[in-house]
Order: structure tokens, then sequence, then C-alpha cells
């Protein structure tokens, strides 16, 4: 019991949710694409930040980066979030959903 114990103390959860999904779309140059990423812990208690992106519609690709602390993993998700608005990378809205 001692054992769980101390692999549950050493398991640290993120302290926030972060978590980002923004689309770029130009119908004039048939661009449709999306940027997701999320903070997360391993298995191992590594945080982790995770990629997505690609055309919208597909699965696109993924890339996961290891970080020892959650500090340098939060680093990483707002420069990027920076990048790509800068880049013209929006929220979808309401109106840009498909309807079902």
């Amino acid at each position: 019991m001692d054992a769980l114990a101390a692999i549950g103390d050493s398991m640290n959860m993120a302290t926030q949710p972060y978590q980002l999904y923004i689309e770029r779309t130009d119908a004039e140059k048939n661009m449709a694409r999306f940027y997701a990423m999320q903070i997360s812990m391993s298995l191992f208690g590594e945080t982790c930040l995770t990629r997505r992106w690609g055309r919208i519609g597909t699965s696109g690709q993924m890339m996961v980066h290891h970080f020892g602390r959650e500090e340098e993993a939060v680093r990483l998700f707002l420069d990027l979030t920076r990048q790509k608005k800068a880049r013209g990378y929006r929220p979808r809205t309401i109106a840009q959903r498909p309807s079902s």
C-alpha cells in the first residue's frame, strides 16, 4: 500500500486544462486547415504537449513533446498559440460548424 501512495504522490497532474482548437480557412486559396494542442500527463508522470494539424476533415499529423516541468510545456503552448494567431488561425465559430 505504501508503494501505491508513493506512486500517487509522484504523479503531478496538470494544474490547468490547456486545450486549443483553431482553424484557418480561405475559399479563394482552397485552404481549410486546423491546429489543435493539449497539455496532459503521460503514464510516466511527464508533462506532454500534443499537437495535431492538417486539413479540416482529415486526421492530420501529430507530434508529442515531453517535458520535465509543466511550465516548459505551457511556455511552448503559448508561443505556438501566438504564432498561429499571427498567421490567421482563429477559433471556429458556431456559424462555421457543419450541421448534422
